[in-house]
């Protein structure tokens, strides 16, 4: 007995898909505050959602510059934790087979959410609400004041908490969080994400 492929249904697709990618762009909405309230303004922000598109990567880049980090340390944490993106581009490629110009823009919407199933939606949901909430982070006057200083370590919670599923993701997330605070009096700006997301590479690498 031969097994058929199930049918393809467009209504389905598109469904599943925006039930991913709209409450992950919402998520854009946090990012935009975040960013005014480390400085940037609302055209650096959209910029960066446009350009980088990848939600650690963005935070990280905003926090590091917020706390007075130099532009390299900035783009060193923005690029470790992006790399998973170049892991999911290697997936991809012979899947989706793109040519041309659509092959560069195939790079640049590939990350976790659009990977699995949200597609070029939740590209544009993020960066939509990327605006929203860069305009109304800055309309409010002092970011600080309302606590949205506050906002890039909320998200990194935020993004983390969900993944420590297990013993040992648990123990990396408390060793790391003890040498973030071993290296922020004593480090650059940036530095302790580095030496971080470094940390996670090495015990992932040996698993």
């Amino acid at each position: 007995m031969s097994l058929s492929a199930a049918p393809f249904d467009k209504r389905v697709v598109l469904r599943d898909s925006l039930a991913v990618a709209i409450p992950v762009g919402t998520y854009g909405a946090a990012f935009g505050a975040a960013a005014i309230g480390s400085g940037f303004s609302v055209l650096q922000t959209c910029l960066l959602s446009l350009l980088l598109f990848s939600g650690a990567s963005q935070f990280a880049v905003v926090g590091v510059m917020g706390a007075g980090g130099s532009p390299l340390s900035a783009i060193a944490t923005g690029s470790l934790l992006g790399l998973r993106n170049g892991l999911y581009g290697l997936r991809m490629a012979p899947i989706l087979s793109l040519h041309g110009v659509r092959k560069f823009i195939g790079a640049q919407l590939t990350i976790d959410e659009s990977t699995g199933v949200a597609g070029i939606g939740v590209y544009f949901f993020w960066n939509l609400f990327t605006l929203i909430g860069a305009v109304g982070a800055n309309s409010i006057g002092d970011p600080s004041a309302w606590g949205l200083d506050a906002a890039v370590p909320a998200a990194f919670l935020g993004l983390v908490w969900p993944r420590l599923v297990d013993t040992k993701s648990k123990i990396v997330g408390v060793i790391a969080a003890l040498l973030a605070l071993l290296l922020i009096p004593v480090a650059p700006a940036g530095v302790p994400i580095i030496a971080t997301a470094l940390l996670a590479i090495a015990f992932g690498w040996r698993k």
